[in-house]
């Protein structure tokens, strides 16, 4: 009995280490295989297959940050190829830096290459980012809020940081389209300024300071610094439906278009003002008068009306509305 029990318990010995050296074996393939794949390019493009033995299957002892997009032109998802150029900067940056490891690894599922894996992940939008960590299933906070944070590689960054205590700088190629057109824009302004040198009077114009004023402010609070800084994508269409939504459904996000619809309509409530007050102190006769009158009644009514239809869009529950519920 006693030797019975010797031997069977020296075979299962044998077989679990069998069976690590095996596990090793096939965790050092895969590895190897995605350091490969790395080296040629940054992100890995994976298919369902891939998927399947790359990520979902044991062992692994590395992450996998995967963008679930859609390229194809059939597609129509611009916003797809913006958030592939920031993803791609900040793979790149992780590629080529002097801390580059085998911890995490970056990835692409197109729907086009890999429909199976939307569906074994119940997704239906794009893009999407989820991280699957070395251990354990991804859990909601491995999964990325593009509409809140944006898609840009700093923001992605940041999020990859938190899921893997791996710190990426993100290094972008040199965009000298800025530089040119500031410069372009002042050697326009100085040749004006040379051509009328015997005549600067404009700079005096009350007029033209007001309405640079005024543009600058309009900007400013439309959000465009807001987009400047989150990166958020122009719009979002969905995948399945084909929908395009303009305003973003949170206040904790907004669209590019939102902000271009936001400045268009607070530049309509401003023009309804200014032909008020121009309709009140000109000395116009007083039919002319009366039409910027009624012109400036209407603009304002009408859009600000939309503007509290918008913050009642984004802030659930807002009580106030005018013209439009």
């Amino acid at each position: 009995d006693e030797l019975g029990w010797y031997t069977t318990l020296t075979s299962l010995s044998l077989q679990t280490l069998l069976s690590e050296r095996g596990g090793l074996t096939l965790l050092s393939e895969k590895v190897g295989q995605l350091m490969d794949w790395t080296g040629r390019r940054a992100v890995i493009r994976m298919n369902g297959e891939k998927f399947r033995r790359f990520v979902k299957a044991p062992p692994r002892n590395y992450s996998v940050v995967i963008m679930f997009t859609a390229l194809q032109p059939q597609r129509q998802c611009g916003v797809c190829k913006q958030a592939d150029d920031e993803y791609q900067i900040l793979a790149n940056s992780w590629r080529y830096s002097t801390a580059f490891t085998n911890k995490v690894f970056f990835a692409t599922v197109d729907f086009d290459e890999g429909s199976d894996v939307f569906q074994m992940l119940n997704m239906n939008s794009a893009p999407s980012f989820i991280h699957f960590p070395a251990k354990g299933k991804p859990k909601k906070s491995d999964s990325y809020e593009l509409q809140v944070r944006g898609f840009a590689a700093e923001q992605l960054a940041r999020w990859v940081g938190d899921r893997t205590d791996v710190q990426i700088r993100v290094i972008r190629p040199p965009n000298y389209a800025g530089p040119l057109m500031l410069g372009f824009l002042l050697a326009v302004i100085g040749g004006l300024a040379y051509l009328r040198r015997n005549n600067l009077e404009f700079l005096y114009n009350k007029n033209v300071w007001a309405f640079s004023a005024l543009c600058f402010c309009l900007i400013m609070t439309s959000g465009q610094m807001w987009n400047h800084i989150r990166g958020p994508p122009y719009a979002h269409k969905n995948p399945t439906t084909g929908q395009v939504s303009y305003i973003h459904g949170s206040s904790q996000a907004q669209f590019v278009a939102e902000t271009h619809i936001v400045l268009l309509f607070n530049s309509a409530v401003t023009m309804g003002m200014v032909l008020l007050h121009e309709a009140a102190t000109s000395d116009m006769d007083i039919g002319k008068r009366k039409i910027m009158c009624v012109a400036g009644i209407g603009l304002v009514m009408l859009f600000f009306s939309w503007l509290l239809s918008i913050f009642r869009a984004k802030y659930h529950g807002y009580p106030y509305s005018f013209l439009l519920s």
